[in-house]
């Protein structure tokens, strides 16, 4: 009997310390390791709203039309394996009512590509890999894990340069809670456009027009647990100045209020949803309810075993 009952607490001892030892290792080696911006991306998000927009065919701006902005994301594998950072090839289209049924970005309103290049880890900047544009900042298309309740440097690519973002508390998007981070861009040159003279109030056949923009307020709205975007709200205005001027002369694009679409509010929620409870597990859940387990075990082995030396051997005799 004395036998089975070393056996028993042995085991119980045992599997208390390795239950001990391996919410550890979750906790310090393979939940770490898990928070990686990941490299097999393929997303599409949308905004959609009402605005302006400086229309090609009547050669002048038109107002109260549906404005939809379409961002494509796209992992780069091969090429994430071979650096070891997260390599993302973005496309983003601008389309009125004219342009978005033609599903041809070369035919919308606008259409930039960029290469993005990140540390998966830190979700900094990284010079390689034929980044374009050699862009600045911590946030970008998602903000790094574990978000704190600071100012944070989002890069906007309308703009060129990075616009700080305040913290202005928590709200919920399709009930899931996210941290609010707001900004805004006043008016600033952003290079120039040569059109005719006629469309900025010039004399002169061709000029240089001076291309503008601002931003009326930048609304993001960040799971804290992933840093994946849930919502986000833009108020972008675009316009033409004559050379050397301070007025405005012609609107490309405006708008009061372009936000992620319902879809895509709901895809997003449900992509941080699913990789938060993930982080948690691994962080949070099996830790604790392992240590709580490993530490019972082997605190009932411990005694067990302690109890089994002081209790003496009988005879049979």
């Amino acid at each position: 009997m004395r036998r089975s009952t070393s056996r028993l607490c042995l085991i119980l001892l045992g599997t208390g310390v390795f239950l001990l030892v391996l919410t550890q290792l979750l906790v310090w080696y393979v939940e770490p390791r898990a928070k990686r911006t990941p490299t097999d991306v393929n997303s599409t998000t949308v905004f959609s709203g009402k605005g302006s927009y400086f229309d090609t065919g009547s050669v002048s701006t038109v107002d109260g039309q549906t404005i939809t902005i379409t961002r494509r994301v796209l992992g780069d594998v091969a090429g994430s394996e071979r650096s070891g950072n997260a390599i993302w090839d973005v496309s983003t289209q601008i389309d009125t009512p004219k342009t978005l049924p033609l599903a041809d970005p070369r035919k919308s309103l606008q259409w930039t590509t960029e290469r993005w290049v990140t540390d998966r880890r830190t979700n900094l900047p990284v010079r390689c890999c034929e980044e374009k544009p050699r862009f600045e900042g911590e946030a970008y298309l998602k903000f790094p894990f574990d978000v704190e309740k600071r100012v944070y440097t989002w890069w906007d690519s309308a703009l060129g340069a990075a616009v700080p973002l305040e913290f202005k508390g928590t709200t919920k998007i399709r009930g899931h809670r996210g941290y609010l981070f707001v900004g805004t861009v006043a008016a600033t040159a952003t290079g120039t456009r040569q059109v005719p003279g006629a469309l900025v109030g010039r004399r002169q056949g061709q000029v240089l027009a001076e291309e503008w923009y601002s931003n009326a307020g930048i609304e993001l709205t960040v799971d804290q647990r992933t840093g994946r975007i849930m919502n986000a709200v833009t108020a972008p205005t675009k316009t033409l100045r004559a050379p050397g001027s301070k007025k405005d002369a012609v609107t490309l694009l405006s708008s009061k209020r372009l936000e992620f679409t319902e879809a895509t509010r709901r895809e997003q929620v449900t992509l941080a949803s699913d990789d938060g409870s993930r982080l948690k597990l691994l962080g949070e859940t099996v830790p604790v309810v392992g240590g709580i387990a490993g530490g019972l075990l082997a605190a009932v082995g411990v005694v067990m075993l302690i109890r089994g030396r002081r209790r003496p051997e009988h005879s049979d005799e």
